[in-house]
Order: structure tokens, then sequence, then C-alpha cells
């Protein structure tokens, strides 16, 4: 079964760590395959109980360690831009550090909506910040097989 793999960081790891991760990440798909996407996101601190003392990380950490993934991880075909966790210009600038993709608009995200750190947005403005850091959006099937204009969505499909 194929599936994403995540990231997150900001707990206090080194960027060794980090690096170490992503290895692990880049060795497990070379053995086998199963992964679409990755996507990383920071601890949001402020909102997790047990880890208010750890310190913030900030836009630019993320942009580091989207493109860090990007150059570790060339096995993983799609880096996802996490516009729910940074907001909507970072995402957008994140497609200009690696990611090629800038996700999907979620029904519900329990991981992030319990931190209280959930950015909402249109699919019409998804697609303008898109085309303004030049690149044309498109829509998706969770296999990142594109659906054309004329492609029939597949029964209780969500797009």
């Amino acid at each position: 079964m194929k599936t994403s793999v995540t990231m997150m960081y900001g707990i206090g790891e080194t960027l060794g760590e980090r690096i170490d991760h992503l290895e692990r990440v880049r060795e497990l798909q070379a053995r086998t395959g199963g992964f679409t996407a990755f996507i990383c996101w920071p601890l949001q601190p402020e909102n997790t109980p047990s880890m208010r003392d750890q310190p913030k990380t900030d836009a630019v950490d993320y942009l580091r360690t989207v493109a860090m993934a990007r150059i570790v991880l060339d096995n993983v075909p799609n880096l996802q831009a996490s516009w729910v966790t940074m907001g909507m210009k970072i995402g957008q600038l994140a497609l200009r550090f690696g990611c090629n993709d800038f996700g999907s608009l979620m029904i519900e995200e329990n991981v992030v909506s319990a931190a209280n750190t959930t950015y909402r947005t249109t699919t019409d403005e998804m697609e303008r910040l898109i085309r303004d850091a030049g690149f044309t959006p498109a829509r998706r099937r969770q296999d990142y097989s594109i659906i054309r204009e004329a492609d029939p969505e597949p029964a209780g499909a969500v797009a």
C-alpha cells in the first residue's frame, strides 16, 4: 500500500538527527518504493502543553528543512508544502524550495487542528498562490495521478 511519510520537527532534536531521519526515509523508500510524498511540519509548542518549553521554529528553519528534504529524498517523488501549519505565503514559498505539491483542501486534519494552527483557504486561493509562484495548478488523486478536466471522478471521490 502506498502512503505519505511525515516528519514533525522542533522538539529539541539536532540538525544531524533531522538528516538521519531523512536518510532513513530515503533508505526505506529505496527498499519499498512505498512513499508517494513527504510532508514535514514544525512543532507548535504554544498549543502543545507538554512541549510549551520548546522554542518555536521559524519559517526560515521550515524552508531549510524542506530544501534539505528535496535533496536527500530524491527518490520520493512528491514533497508537500505544509501551508496548513505555516500559512499560505510560506506554503507558496515552499514551492520554490523543493515542494511540488501544495496539498489539498482538507475536510479534517486532527493533528494540526489539535494544536490550533490550521489555516483555511479556498480552491481559488490555492490556485492563485500556485500561479503567482510561477507554477501551473493541477488537481490530483491520492496516488498523484492528475485529474484532467474531461476525466470523470471515481464514485465517492472527494476533490
